[in-house]
């Protein structure tokens, strides 16, 4: 079978979490992936900026990439596609927010976060490199946002209550769960999925010639979009039970060891 695209969550599928670079083995994989013509690279709700740190600083290894959840699309390191978050819908956000306590939101300008609602402690306790990073604003501007996420204290399932709420209330944006606490905001209609979709047509690739790995709720729609899609160890239920193949944990670098078997002609997946 002829892999001719490969594309991979980061945080929890090839970087476990706590750490900073992904593996020796999974740069490798990537290399060797590349070499063979295939197109590899992450598929994030990081800023493309962002990822080649990853990586220990070979932005070859994400010259194809899905950033910001899919609103950036990369191919040989240039940005061909970009959409950005509409302000009328992270003001709505935050109407419904209003009324749940220990939540807010913050955008992003560029790369640069800003915190519009909500306390930086409780930012903190949700995802502490934004909230040791973002400046406050009272506002969000009419244009130009990039990036939004909605943070809510508190386990899983009262992620998963809160962002349900908002998707039914907020038409404008859709929200999903990549992790407890946190959600990305998209353009309504559009996601990972969408993204592997546009790619995949621009580039002339069938869905049975394409592979996903990832592990949350944020994957769910890119693997919808393809026959092989592939959760690791310690998937969120949801991710799991969409995927077609399972693999072992990213602490074990299951994905790296899939993508070099998949560069080199062989089928890694059978359950």
């Amino acid at each position: 079978m002829a892999i001719k695209l490969i594309l991979t969550d980061i945080d929890g599928t090839i970087l476990p979490y706590g750490k900073k670079v992904v593996s020796e083995a999974c740069v490798e994989a990537f290399r060797a992936a590349r070499a063979v013509g295939i197109l590899v690279g992450p598929a994030s709700g990081r800023f493309f900026s962002w990822i080649p740190g990853f990586f220990g600083g070979d932005a070859a290894c994400c010259e194809t990439a899905l950033a910001t959840n899919g609103s950036q699309v990369y191919l040989g390191g240039e940005l061909v596609l970009e959409k950005d978050v509409q302000a009328e819908g992270i003001r709505r956000a935050m109407q419904v927010l209003a009324g749940i306590e220990r939540s807010g939101v913050i955008f992003f300008e560029g790369a640069e976060p800003y915190l519009v609602q909500g306390d930086r402690e409780d930012l903190r306790e949700c995802f502490p490199s934004y909230a040791e990073t973002c400046g406050d604003r009272a506002d969000v501007p009419a244009s130009g946002i990039t990036k939004a996420n909605v943070f809510i204290c508190g386990g899983i399932d009262r992620t998963r209550e809160v962002v349900a709420l908002l998707n039914r209330e907020v038409a404008d944006l859709d929200f999903d769960v990549p992790q407890a606490g946190f959600s990305n905001a998209m353009p309504a209609g559009w996601n990972k999925g969408e993204a592997v979709k546009w790619l995949m047509e621009r580039e002339g690739i069938a869905p049975d010639e394409a592979v996903v790995f990832g592990d949350a709720g944020n994957d769910l729609q890119m693997f919808a979009a393809v026959e092989h899609s592939v959760a690791v160890a310690g998937a969120l239920p949801e991710a799991r039970e969409a995927a077609r193949w399972h693999i072992g944990a990213a602490e074990d670098d299951a994905v790296p060891a899939a993508i070099a078997a998949l560069a080199a002609g062989e089928w890694p997946f059978t359950a």
